[in-house]
Formats: C-alpha cells, structure tokens, sequence
C-alpha cells in the first residue's frame, strides 16, 4: 500500500472510528457530519469523497463492522483442526456471540441497523492486508467440505436471521436463558436448518 493510499485509509478509518463513537453514544439523530469530521480530525469534503451523508456512513459502517466481525472469526477458525462445515460454522457463529456479548454497544448498534441487504455489503467488505470476502468464503467452506444445499445464500440468510433475533435478548437481558444455555439448542436448530436445505427428511 502506497503512501497516499495509506493517507487515505488513515482518514477513512478516523471518520468510521469517530461515527461509530458518536452513534453508540450520542445516538444517530443527534449526530451530525460536523460532530463526526471534527472529532475526526478531517475536513468535511473528505467526509463527501465516502459518504453520501450520516446514514451512508451508519450503513457502510454497519458493513464494515459486520464484514470485520466474519473476517476475525474467519481467521481464528484457521488456527483450529475443525474440518466439518458444521463444526466451522458453529465456531465462527459461536465465535462472533462472544465478541458480541463482551462488547454490547457493537451489538446494539449492529441489530438496530442490519438489514439483509446492508449485510450484503458485509460480503464486499475487504479486511486490512486481505482480500477477504465472507460470502465467498462461506462458499469455500462448503466446497471443500464437499457439501452442496439447495439455494446456500437464502440458507445463510435463514442461520443469521435465527442467530440475530434469539440471542439479542439472551445476551442483553439473559431472557429466556443465558447465552451460554441457550446455545446447545441454536446448535440443534442450525442443525435443522442445514438438514432442510440439504433436501434430508427431518
């Protein structure tokens, strides 16, 4: 990376930095492209080169956040000897509800703005030093476990989806069950879920 590319990433990673502060603290409304590039430490026309206004940069970085959540769990998955697809996703689902329950603003912030189509833009999303792409990788996982399933991406969007709305609320407010209880059971469910795209008879 040259050293203007490396200017720019600096600056672009200052303002998702700072709106991600502001957003978790101040909250959406009452944060302004002002209160962002002036705690970040840019001018406001570089706001503008990434970013159509506060809610581009709420949803790009909802992307981004999300994409760096796949890509760490991704690489932690690397370093273990789990070589059946439904033992790697367990682990990288497991993975990102560990991060997520120690770290509840990014929780927050992330189940009140993720949509399908904004977590696509996760799939695009590219890590430092990598050219990652979590859908794609997703993909691998399943090639090479020599695994094929009916429409894997509505699949996928069936685990998250499942994953999202159960454990907000045993993580927040340890209702009905802690996370830690709860958790053999989104396994058997993620089970199902995989069984029925498989075209296997529940």
């Amino acid at each position: 990376m040259g050293k203007l590319e490396l200017n720019k990433k600096k600056k672009k990673d200052a303002l998702y930095n700072t709106a991600f502060e502001l957003f978790t603290t101040k909250g959406i409304a009452k944060t302004t492209i002002s209160d962002i590039v002036e705690k970040a430490g840019v001018a406001k026309g570089t706001f503008y080169l990434y970013f159509k206004d506060k809610y581009d940069i709420r949803n790009k970085l909802v992307s981004h956040k999300t994409g760096e959540l796949f890509f760490k769990a991704h690489e932690a998955l690397k370093k273990t000897t789990l070589t059946e697809f439904e033992d790697q996703l367990y682990f990288i689902i497991d993975y990102i509800l560990t991060v997520l329950d120690q770290n509840r603003s990014l929780l927050l912030f992330i189940s009140k703005n993720l949509a399908w189509g904004v977590f696509k833009g996760a799939f695009e999303e590219k890590m430092p030093d990598e050219d990652y792409h979590f859908y794609q990788s997703y993909l691998d996982l399943l090639s090479k476990n020599g695994r094929t399933y009916d429409n894997p991406e509505l699949m996928l969007f069936t685990i998250i989806e499942l994953v999202g709305s159960t454990c907000y609320s045993c993580i927040l407010y340890q209702q009905p069950v802690p996370l830690s209880e709860y958790k053999p059971y989104l396994h058997t469910a993620i089970a199902g879920i995989l069984k029925s795209f498989s075209g296997e008879i529940l």
